[in-house]
């Protein structure tokens, strides 16, 4: 499995509205049918609200 772009991110969390709780963003992504390697990435990130795509990305690929 490769490990995820920030573009396939983008693409899973389509269509959700921010500010968003990292629950919120799992369940878009699960919704969107994001790769497991996406949803699993957004499954760990720190429990709090997300302000925007960017702000989700630098979280993702930053660890």
């Amino acid at each position: 499995m490769a490990d995820p772009n920030p573009i396939d991110l983008q693409k899973a969390l389509s269509g959700i509205n921010y500010p968003a709780e990292k629950s919120a963003l799992v369940e878009r992504a699960r919704q969107n049918k994001a790769d497991d390697a996406i949803v699993s990435r957004l499954d760990g990130l720190k429990e709090q609200s997300y302000d925007g795509p960017d702000q989700v990305q630098k979280a993702v690929f930053s660890g």
